[in-house]
């Protein structure tokens, strides 16, 4: 689990994270150290060309360097193998082995250049195949040189302190997180890696302005991202592995759950229905939430015939109809809405696709088929939407009407203030009212529908008859108080294992704690547990048992995270308990909690998870509560039932009772023309 110190720093990798890297550089090795020795044996006494004692010692030079890096690396790959992912001793040679490896990159370094000066010098005159021999044997070592220096780069960790100091490797229970020099050392990591993530934020968006509020956003969201997993000492492939056991771990507890004690959680006061009448306008709306995504959406679910229908309207000039439309410069947007919705131009009162943080596209139109007036809110689809979503901290709001504490998901609140000021200030709602008297309709699907829930929330004081429909929202959206107010008039709709719902700042703890529990005990090395994962991804079967070899040791000390390879220990950190139970009394949130908007719908896949591509799917929709995405389930499925046109399939089947297949063709695909 301890990061691997090497060259008097920590680096992003472990030393159990050399064996699949140093075998396939192993087998790449083998085949070229047989053809090197094969072109020798051949040729061997008589090059017929230039500079032969030159090619002579260049050959005898490969195969000893090429064999004094296959006996390093074979000893990597056993040494790494070693052990578990929490018990390195058996892996205490591995820094001795990567000193030994680097240095031969300088003997290969010279072969190389070796090779290059008889090619360009003396290998005129050589026999062609020699001569090609050769310079596949100079471009190789240049490539795995290349590859090389950009791994370093990769795993590189600007967080990486030289070696601690003594008073951080003092044994369990005597260095405090109380004590002077812990909190002084704590606070120099955490600034320092705040920083790192902001630099981080700043290079990935380069494109954006570096304006005020950008320059807030980036802060805010450094602050949140760099102290998640600062007390413990995980690299990205123990995270890897203990999402692969924890995925078997859920699969293996729901496969042994008993239908019968299935927890009902539908609410008292809807009836059947109820239920269906809401799926029959939940589809509705999802025409309209999927429609504001514009033309990549569009395209992505017609892909034989959305080019073409797209294609004259795009680059049409019709400048004197585009007052209501912002940020759409060729049009696309735009043409793809008509297209998807089915409706006409006259149709629509406001249409802006004006993009920043905390500043998201919307559109608002006139369903005169339901008659309503609809306020369509876009999801993430830029790097400023992700932004917007990273804005995780919680905001206040201030509700009249309601008791309790009022606070949101920052990023989100705000996005849906920015729409509140345009549709009241600018007086969009107004001027829809006053063509046609209808009732009003919010929704949007992922950011959108997050920011339409809150929205919703906003005028529900001066439009009491309000509805509002929001597809896979995030999980961590607003307080209790909030979402038990909003169950009159929000209806949040969750496709199967879907991530988004669930997530949230508590439930990432509450992850991250279960990641650290699992990999703690379980005594599988990392690369069986990458390899089995891989393998029950790709092709399922029984969920493994996951013994513990630490079951003697003090529960004290399973519950530290480690900092280091020395095992520098946080008492009284958040992640203090996350090795203990679940039910440990002292286990305190570190967030405030967020839940789900409204009353939930959620729409579970009927029969067998694992199924072929061509199999036939079918959907059974139930009321749940906000409570029942308390944890976030690791599956294949969890990214896919976000999607936006997964969850239209899935309403489109439910209200048509008919199954379809998980790789519909593109022509039953999300065909939006029929609302």
């Amino acid at each position: 689990m301890p990061g691997m110190v090497v060259f008097g720093r920590r680096w992003g990798i472990a030393s159990d994270d050399l064996v699949f890297p140093g075998a396939f550089e192993l087998f790449i090795r083998l085949l070229w150290w047989i053809g090197t020795l094969i072109l020798y044996t051949n040729h061997k006494g008589h090059f017929d060309c230039n500079g032969k004692s030159v090619l002579h010692i260049y050959l005898i030079g490969l195969l000893v360097v090429l064999a004094l890096i296959i006996l390093s690396l074979c000893a990597i790959v056993y040494v790494s193998a070693q052990g578990t992912i929490t018990n390195p001793g058996s892996r205490r040679s591995m820094p001795t082995l990567v000193y030994l490896r680097a240095l031969l990159y300088l003997p290969e370094l010279v072969w190389a250049c070796l090779g290059a000066v008889w090619v360009s010098d003396d290998g005129k005159c050589c026999d062609p195949a020699t001569v090609g021999a050769v310079i596949a044997a100079v471009v190789a070592s240049w490539i795995i040189l290349l590859f090389t220096a950009l791994g370093v780069i990769f795993v590189f960790d600007p967080l990486g302190n030289p070696r601690p100091s003594a008073a951080a490797m003092e044994p369990l229970g005597v260095r405090h997180l109380e004590s002077n020099g812990g909190t002084q050392f704590l606070s120099s990591a955490r600034s320092l890696a705040v920083k790192v993530w902001e630099s981080r934020l700043r290079l990935l968006c380069c494109c954006l302005p570096q304006d005020e509020s950008n320059r807030a956003a980036f802060s805010s969201i450094s602050q949140l991202v760099s102290g998640f997993f600062l007390d413990t000492d995980l690299v990205p492939s123990d995270i890897a592995a203990g999402l692969a056991l924890l995925h078997q771990e859920q699969d293996k507890m729901e496969r042994s759950r008993d239908p019968e004690l299935t927890v009902d959680h539908s609410p008292s006061s809807p009836i059947e229905e109820d239920l269906e009448s809401e799926l029959e306008r939940a589809v509705h709306c999802m025409h309209f939430a999927a429609a504001a995504y514009g033309w990549p959406l569009y395209i992505y679910s017609n892909l034989l015939t959305g080019p073409c229908k797209l294609c004259g309207d795009c680059c049409r000039s019709r400048a004197a109809e585009y007052d209501i439309v912002g940020g759409d410069h060729l049009g696309c947007h735009f043409s793809s809405i008509l297209e998807s919705t089915g409706l006409q131009y006259r149709d629509f009162v406001h249409v802006s696709f004006h993009n920043q943080i905390y500043e998201i596209p919307f559109f608002v139109a006139l369903d005169h088929k339901r008659e309503s007036i609809l306020v369509a809110v876009r999801g993430t689809l830029s790097l400023k939407d992700v932004l917007t979503d990273l804005s995780a901290e919680c905001e206040n709001l201030t509700i009249d009407g309601v008791t309790g504490a009022c606070y949101a998901h920052k990023g989100i609140s705000q996005a849906a203030s920015y729409i509140y000021r345009k549709l009241v200030n600018d007086g969009i709602l107004n001027q829809a009212f006053s063509i046609v008297p209808y009732k009003l309709v919010i929704t949007g699907h992922s950011l959108g529908a997050g920011a339409a829930a809150v929205l919703a929330i906003l005028l529900r004081n001066s439009f009491p008859t309000l509805k509002c429909y929001a597809f896979s929202p995030p999980g961590g959206l607003m307080s209790k108080a909030l979402a038990d107010h909003s169950k009159d008039f929000v209806v949040s709709v969750v496709l199967g294992k879907d991530l988004v719902p669930r997530l949230s700042l508590p439930n990432m703890e509450d992850l991250k704690r279960k990641i650290l529990k699992i990999v703690s005990n379980c005594n599988k090395p990392k690369y069986r547990i990458l390899l089995q994962g891989c393998w029950y991804e790709l092709f399922g079967g029984n969920p493994d048992d996951f013994p513990s070899e630490m079951e003697n040791r003090r529960e004290e000390e399973l519950s530290q995270p480690l900092l280091g390879e020395e095992s520098l220990l946080i008492r009284h950190s958040s992640s203090y308990q996350s090795l203990a139970s679940d039910d440990s009394p002292v286990h305190t949130l570190p967030h405030m909690p967020l839940f789900l908007p409204g009353r939930v719908l959620h729409i579970i896949e009927d029969g067998p998870t694992r199924r072929s591509c061509i199999s036939q799917v079918r959907y059974r929709a139930e009321w749940s509560n906000e409570m029942a995405f308390g944890s976030i389930l690791i599956n294949p499925r969890m990214l896919v039932d976000h999607m936006p046109d997964a969850v239209l399939r899935a309403l489109k089947s439910l209200t048509s009772d008919k199954p379809y297949s998980l790789c519909p063709s593109s022509s039953d695909q999300y065909d939006h023309n029929v609302v």
